[in-house]
C-alpha cells in the first residue's frame, strides 16, 4: 500500500513539474511574429527581415508574417532576403498590406519567396524589370542576362502554381507589368486575399505548409497571439540614410558646411560636420538609383561658390553656382527612367539652392564690406587719429587718445602744442606717438574729444 502511494505521488509530482514547461512550449510555439517591412529594398530591410527570421526561429514561433510595402530596390539586397527566407526553419507568410501598398520590382520576388503569398485588397504587385544604377535602361546583353536570371528565380519560387500564374509573373520582369491583388489571386499568383491581419490568420488556420527541407507544417493560427517586432535603432538609421530626400539634405548640408569652413578657415566644427554629412550622403547614394553624372554639376557649383568667396564678383558666381546645384541635384536623383523611390522632392531642391545662394550672397556682401573698411587694429589703427594734449608738448609731452594716456613727441618741423589743444598722430615709434597740431575739420570718426 505504501509503495502504491509513493508511486502515485511521484507520478503526480512529475506531471505538475512537466505541465508548466509543456504549457510554456505550447504557448511559445503558437506565437506568430509580425514585422512591417516598408520602404526600399536596401540593407536596412535586409537586416530587419534577417533579424525577424532569427527571432522567430529562436522563439519557436508558429510562423513569421512579413507585412510588405515596397516600390523595389537593390537586386543584391533582394537576393540576400530571398536566401534568408528560403533557409528559414519557420514558415514565412509575405502579406502585401495595407490597402494601397505595392510589392514592386524586387518586392515581387520577395512576395513569391514566401511559403505563403498574401495580399490585401487594393494593393499591387509587379513591374519588376531591372534598371541600371544610373537610372537609365541597361544594355541589351546585360538586360537579357539579368531578366533571364530573374525569370528563372521566379519559376523556382513558384513551383506548384498554375502555369498561367507563372507566365504572368514572368511578364512582370519582361514587360514591367503590374497586377492588382484581385487579378493576382484569380490566376493563382498569390495564395490568399485577406482584408487585414485577423482575416489572414483565419484563412491560414489549418493550412499545410511544405517547407524546403521536405517537411510539412500545419498552421494553427485561429487563436495565435501576434508578437510585433519593430525595427531596431540601427535598422531605422539605415532606412533614413537610404531616403533620397534625407540623402539630398545631407549632401546640401555637407557642401554648405565645407564652403563655410573654406570661407573662414581656422575652425574645425563646420569642416568636420561637412565631412560627416558628405560621407553619410555618399553611403546613401550607393543604395539609390542615382545618376552620378549629376555630381559633375554639383562639383561645378562647389567651384563657383569657392571662387565667389575668394574673388568676390558681387554675387554673379553664387547665382550661377545655385543654378548648377539645382541641375546637378535633379540629374543625380530625378533623371528620366529613375524609379520613384529614388526621386527627390523638386521643391526641396529649389528651396535648398535658394537658401544656399542667399547665404553666400550674404557672405560675399560682408566680405566686400570688410575689404572697404579702414584698418582698426594694430599700428595702422593709431595713425591719423586725433586726441588732446594733456601737457605742453615741446618737443615731448603727453596726449589722451582713445581713453589712454600716451607719451608724445612733436613731428619734425612742428610748433609747440599747448595743453588741451587737439593733436593728430602721424607716426608711432615704439610706445611713443609722433603728433602734430590738428583742427576739428581734420578729425576722423572715432577720435577722442578732449577732456576739460
Amino acid at each position: 500500500m505504501l509503495k502504491k502511494l509513493l508511486t502515485t505521488g511521484i507520478i503526480v509530482l512529475l506531471i505538475l513539474v512537466a505541465s508548466p514547461k509543456a504549457a510554456a512550449a505550447q504557448t511559445a510555439s503558437s506565437e506568430i511574429i509580425v514585422i512591417d517591412a516598408e520602404g526600399i529594398v536596401a540593407p536596412a530591410m535586409v537586416e530587419y527581415i534577417q533579424r525577424g527570421i532569427r527571432v522567430a526561429e529562436q522563439r519557436g514561433a508558429a510562423a513569421l508574417i512579413i507585412q510588405l510595402n515596397t516600390p523595389g530596390g537593390s537586386l543584391d539586397a533582394m537576393t540576400e532576403i530571398i536566401t534568408a527566407m528560403r533557409a528559414s526553419a519557420v514558415p514565412i507568410i509575405v502579406y502585401v498590406a495595407p490597402r494601397g501598398a505595392w510589392a514592386g520590382s524586387a518586392g515581387t520576388m520577395i512576395t513569391m519567396a514566401g511559403h505563403v503569398a498574401a495580399m490585401a485588397p487594393e494593393t499591387l504587385i509587379g513591374a519588376a524589370s531591372p534598371i541600371e544604377s544610373s537610372g537609365a535602361d541597361i544594355g541589351d546583353t546585360l538586360e537579357t542576362k539579368i531578366k533571364e536570371a530573374l525569370r528563372a528565380t521566379l519559376r523556382s519560387l513558384m513551383e506548384g502554381r498554375p502555369p498561367e500564374a507563372i507566365r504572368l509573373a514572368e511578364s512582370t520582369v519582361e514587360d514591367a507589368i503590374a497586377f492588382t491583388s484581385s487579378e493576382a489571386f484569380e490566376v493563382g499568383m498569390i495564395d490568399i486575399l485577406a482584408a487585414d491581419l485577423a482575416d489572414l490568420l483565419r484563412q491560414l488556420d489549418g493550412r499545410a505548409i511544405h517547407m524546403p527541407d521536405g517537411s510539412t507544417r500545419t498552421l494553427g493560427t485561429a487563436f495565435a497571439p501576434l508578437v510585433e517586432l519593430g525595427p531596431s535603432f540601427v535598422e531605422q538609421l539605415l532606412a533614413v540614410l537610404t531616403n533620397p530626400n534625407i540623402v539630398f539634405l545631407l549632401l546640401f548640408l555637407g557642401v554648405q558646411a565645407v564652403l563655410i569652413e573654406l570661407g573662414s578657415p581656422g575652425g574645425w566644427v563646420a569642416g568636420f560636420a561637412g565631412a560627416v554629412s558628405l560621407t553619410l550622403a555618399g553611403f546613401g547614394m550607393g543604395f539609390l538609383e542615382a545618376n552620378f553624372l549629376g555630381l559633375i554639376f554639383l562639383a561645378i557649383a562647389f567651384v563657383l561658390f569657392i571662387l565667389d568667396i575668394k574673388a568676390p564678383t558681387h554675387g554673379a558666381l553664387t547665382i550661377a553656382g545655385s543654378a548648377s546645384f539645382v541641375v546637378g541635384a535633379l540629374v543625380l536623383f530625378n533623371s528620366p527612367g529613375t524609379p520613384q523611390f529614388s526621386r527627390v522632392s523638386v521643391p526641396l531642391v529649389i528651396g535648398s539652392a535658394a537658401i544656399m545662394g542667399a547665404t553666400f550672397l550674404l557672405i560675399v556682401t560682408f566680405a566686400l564690406r570688410a575689404q572697404r573698411a579702414p584698418i582698426r587694429t594694430g599700428k595702422q589703427a593709431l595713425i591719423g587719429r586725433t586726441g588732446s594734449a594733456r601737457s605742453v608738448i615741446d618737443p615731448t609731452g603727453y596726449v589722451q587718445l582713445g581713453g589712454e594716456r600716451w607719451s608724445a613727441e612733436l613731428a619734425p618741423g612742428g610748433e609747440a602744442i599747448p595743453e588741451g589743444a587737439r593733436v593728430e598722430v602721424v607716426e608711432l615709434r615704439g610706445v611713443r606717438l609722433i603728433v602734430r597740431a590738428s583742427g576739428d575739420a581734420d578729425q576722423p570718426s572715432g577720435s577722442v574729444t578732449p577732456e576739460n
